[in-house]
């Protein structure tokens, strides 16, 4: 059996079904394999960045591990964005590369390098397969990382005359690793003592409660407190329900408001998360002052990573969740149960005063032209079906999609990770590969998308059904509302313009750009006319484009 094929049948054994890739002559003995193993589908795609980003996407959204393939140095730096993207989301992902053979890398022959060392900073393990003996042991090794928490991208390099070697090892069919933590009844009883004796306990979650399935078990939690839930101010799930009662926005990018923000928490409960994501430096803690804090997670490594808490408890998120709500249940006293009860109506009436106050702001910029954020979100989401998957990186019109859309739990939802723009057309090839025939909304500002514009041929060229609508204000807008940050921060003048960050002269046409990519679309100039555009972007079934013309910077 030679290397290419032991490679094929590792993928097939653990389950793969689609590649996402962009070949080139080191993926030869790869892409001349693909014919003796129909159940796996390539899904082309016109550049590397483009690739990884939706087999992230796809890895996010099915719960399978994504499998990338890519062509050697160029190649890999291509997609070196995407893949810390996938890193920072925690996405299952086993990127290869094609390298040069191994008999004349001492030569430095053209586009080689050593890719396991560019790859290295980005994913959780790199390597190169030296010989065809070690294909099998090297691939269950990668798939076995990719997915041991916190999940995340590794890389292997595919030398050309490795993949063509002979070999007598065969892969193993890997058996279920069974790796879920139960939670420590020491750090349960702890973290319950701590909230059933707070004045204002507040919750701050990230991606793990939504990716994990546990959003439940946390509803039950916050109700049982009183708790506000706040959210990490990216998010790539929806880890709670944003129409509940306790719900709030995300949290701010720098210590000092996220601390405004908690107010005169006592106790703080972090979630599955990062925490924080910073932008810009501000001294002392993100917490108030004197608030204790707690901190859970499904695996040893972010819990108190990056500030010193009073309980990090470590286990499966479910589970943990549940079982720290069964403790709350009997611990919690009439004082404390009267307590919780004040504070849930408080948060009742608070998302009331909030959600008129929406109302009223999107009543006021109805009919501004250009076309304001609060219209073009709320017509979005009357014309976007109940089942579709929706992939959002709206970035500056986000606090908008988030107050349209007020998505569930379990509505499909993704967002971008990371930082890196270009996700959302990228990812939303993923998430319609994995989910085949269900629609796809995808969001994306005009700047975004043309970090991975090619995105749409592939979407043409695999008749996904996708609504890519790009939000067009001509500007990187969130750059400039940065800069106005650094600004005020470093004591910076503040009567100069925005240096480069107008993206008109020539404008950018989507609408003509994707339709040399085969992909139909409208420009929407008019806010009267989103509707019908939108409705019948959807009703036509293929990928279409929506370009809606917005306002900028206010």
């Amino acid at each position: 059996m030679r290397g290419h094929e032991v490679f094929m049948q590792s993928l097939i054994a653990h389950g793969v079904e689609r590649i996402f890739g962009n070949p080139g002559t080191t993926e030869s003995p790869l892409l001349d394999a693909l014919s003796d193993h129909p159940s796996v589908q390539y899904v082309v795609h016109l550049h590397e960045g483009v690739a990884v980003g939706a087999a992230s996407y796809y890895a996010r959204s099915s719960g399978r591990t994504g499998v990338a393939n890519l062509h050697v140095a160029p190649g890999l730096g291509n997609a070196i964005g995407m893949i810390y993207n996938a890193l920072k989301a925690n996405a299952p992902l086993v990127v290869t590369a094609g390298q040069q053979d191994t008999r004349m890398l001492r030569r430095d022959p053209i586009l080689s390098h050593d890719l396991a060392a560019m790859a290295a900073p980005v994913t959780k393990w790199s390597t190169q397969v030296q010989h065809a003996d070690e294909m099998d042991e090297v691939m269950r090794r990668a798939f076995k990382i990719a997915n041991d928490p916190p999940y995340g991208p590794v890389f292997v390099a595919l030398p050309i005359d490795v993949m063509a070697q002979d070999t007598a090892n065969t892969p193993l069919a890997p058996r279920h690793l069974y790796h879920d933590i139960a939670p420590d009844p020491r750090g349960i009883a702890a973290a319950c003592e701590m909230l059933a004796g707070a004045r204002e306990p507040v919750i701050v979650v990230g991606d793990e409660v939504g990716r994990s399935g546990a959003a439940a078990r946390l509803v039950a939690l916050a109700e049982r407190v009183g708790a506000a839930v706040w959210f990490e101010g990216i998010r790539g799930h929806v880890s709670f329900p944003a129409a509940h009662p306790h719900a709030r926005a995300g949290v701010p990018f720098d210590a000092a408001a996220i601390r405004k923000t908690l107010g005169t928490s006592d106790c703080v409960l972090l979630i599955g998360g990062a925490f924080f994501e910073e932008v810009w430096y501000s001294a002392g803690r993100p917490f108030p002052d004197g608030g204790r804090v707690i901190q859970i997670e499904s695996s040893a490594r972010p819990a108190g990573y990056n500030h010193g808490v009073e309980v990090a408890l470590v286990g499966a998120m479910g589970s943990t969740l549940a079982a720290l709500d069964d403790a709350l249940a009997l611990a919690m006293d009439a004082p404390a149960r009267a307590g919780a009860a004040a504070r849930c109506t408080a948060l009742a009436e608070h998302k009331a005063r909030e959600t008129a106050s929406y109302q009223s702001r999107l009543e006021k910029a109805w009919a501004r032209l250009p076309i304001s954020m609060p219209r073009v979100m709320a017509e979005l989401r009357r014309a976007t079906p109940a089942e579709a998957l929706i992939v959002e990186e709206s970035i500056t019109a986000s606090v908008d999609f988030a107050a349209a859309f007020q998505l569930g739990a379990n509505e499909g939802y993704l967002g971008a990770r990371g930082g890196g723009i270009g996700q959302g057309l990228a990812g939303a090839i993923g998430a319609s590969v994995a989910h085949p025939g269900r629609p796809v909304l995808c969001v994306s500002g005009d700047g975004s998308a043309m970090y991975s514009i090619q995105a749409l041929w592939t979407a043409a060229h695999h008749r996904l059904p996708i609504v890519f609508v790009i939000l067009a204000n001509r500007e990187y807008r969130v750059l400039k509302h940065n800069l106005d940050i650094y600004r005020q921060r470093f004591d910076a003048a503040t009567d100069k313009p925005y240096p480069h960050m107008d993206l008109g002269g020539p404008a950018l046409g989507f609408v003509e750009m994707a339709a040399g990519m085969g992909v139909p679309g409208v420009r929407v100039d008019k806010a009267d006319d989103l509707a019908a555009a939108l409705s019948a972007a959807f009703v036509a079934g293929g990928p279409r484009i929506v370009e809606i013309a917005i306002e900028g910077k206010r």
